[in-house]
């Protein structure tokens, strides 16, 4: 699956779907700004990837502040067998910028 733009998920998340989101980054960044995605830290996703093993084949999108750490966790998720993973393209800093 293709990655996903700030604009596309602003619109699922307005339209009430309910997305397995998870945000990436360190806890600071999210107790500073966050858009109520799960906090996995991208340095925890290894030792935190039974919490989220029941969805290997269903969409997962992951976000940082960039959309570098949130590529690694991509790789990382599909390295381990998960299906559909999707990075957020710009992070919170494309996604602060819009909204």
């Amino acid at each position: 699956m293709s990655d996903i733009t700030t604009d596309e998920l602003k619109q699922r998340m307005d339209a009430g779907e309910n997305l397995n989101l998870f945000d990436v980054r360190e806890q600071h960044e999210y107790d500073e700004y966050n858009i109520g995605a799960t906090l996995i830290p991208l340095g925890l996703l290894p030792s935190r990837l039974s919490e989220i093993e029941s969805l290997k084949n269903e969409e997962v999108i992951v976000h940082c502040r960039s959309g570098a750490r949130s590529a690694n966790a991509k790789m990382f998720l599909e390295d381990n067998g998960f299906t559909n993973v999707r990075n957020l393209l710009g992070g919170m800093l494309d996604w602060k910028s819009k909204f």
